[in-house]
Order: structure tokens, then sequence, then C-alpha cells
């Protein structure tokens, strides 16, 4: 789990996430709503798949990315445990 936080943890992995809630993307539209190098956000994109926070699927000559809800759901629910206390 801690790579699931580190990549949760930077400014830029986050926005990534926000834009692929809308719809899946390529690296190359992601890399189009950033100011940083092409490079920066493939490695970003490494990161987040690492995490197993977005999915990877090559349609043809593209990649395109998805968040993977999976990981989401499982993330919401471990933090919810922390919100009742036991008695």
């Amino acid at each position: 789990m801690n790579i699931l936080f580190k990549a949760l943890n930077d400014p830029t992995r986050r926005s990534i996430l926000e834009l692929l809630r809308t719809r899946d993307m390529t690296a190359g539209e992601i890399a189009e709503q950033f100011h940083i190098s092409w490079p920066s956000v493939s490695h970003h994109l490494e990161l987040l798949k690492r995490a197993g926070l977005v999915i990877a699927i090559k349609e043809g000559q593209y990649i395109y990315y998805s968040i993977n809800t999976t990981v989401m759901d499982e993330i919401l629910k471990w933090m919810m445990q922390f919100k009742t206390k036991k008695k």
C-alpha cells in the first residue's frame, strides 16, 4: 500500500487521475494538459500503473489509460474503517 500512497502524494499524478475520471486518454492527450515533458508524464503514468491506480490498454498504435475503479473501491473501503470507532 506504500506505493499507492506514494503515487497519490504527487499533485501531478492526482491531476492525471482527475483527468481520467472524465474519460480514457492516451499519454499524448494527458501530456497536452500539463507544462511538463512527455517523459515526465510517462514517468507519472508508470507510477500510477505500478500502484494499480490506472490501467493501460493498447488499441492499435495507441495506449489508452483509464482509472482502475477496483483499486479505488479498495482504498475507500480501507479508509472508511477509520471513520467508525470499534467498541
